[in-house]
């Protein structure tokens, strides 16, 4: 399944599914082609108007979360492309925590580096960890380790075994 045709079924999808639910909304996607043998990556931005957004959203992200799960297995079902990597943004509320939880993340980091004592963040969702991973990564002084299981699974922030004070 090429580009444009993997846009046009995610756009259709997400509208059919959005339609049944009784929202109306504006759906874009837009695909990053695979590099090296991972799987196409597409966003789906989905614009609302009025207090729909809320609900589709839900508390702290668990019903986008959800719409964006069941969609990701109607496009699989729907389609005979590899996996696709699936974000939902709904009128860019992921956007916006990403950018909160990436800002966190080098708060925290700061304050390891600084106090030469671990700190862990808060559960995360196993994208939400993989942001913060990706992040971290570059910082010298520190490191990163996920910790827990299942719904209290969350990254532990601590100063590098390379640091010295």
């Amino acid at each position: 399944m090429d580009t444009d045709q993997i846009k046009t079924k995610v756009t259709e999808l997400a509208t059919q599914l959005l339609k049944k639910m009784g929202f109306e909304a504006q759906v874009e996607a837009t695909v990053q082609q695979q590099t090296e043998g991972r799987e196409n990556s597409v966003s789906l931005a989905v614009a609302t108007e009025g207090d729909d957004s809320g609900v589709l959203i839900g508390k702290q992200g668990a019903n986008l979360e959800a719409i964006e799960h069941l969609l990701r297995a109607m496009l699989g079902k729907n389609t005979d492309s590899p996996r696709i990597n699936l974000i939902l943004d709904i009128n860019g509320y992921r956007k916006t925590k990403t950018q909160h939880l990436v800002d966190a993340a080098k708060e925290a980091a700061a304050r390891v580096v600084t106090t030469a004592r671990a700190e862990a963040l808060y559960p995360m969702t196993s994208y939400e960890r993989r942001l913060v991973h990706m992040e971290l990564a570059s910082y010298k002084n520190v490191e990163t380790e996920s910790i827990g299981e299942g719904l209290q699974r969350r990254i532990v922030i601590k100063p590098s075994s390379s640091l010295s004070f």
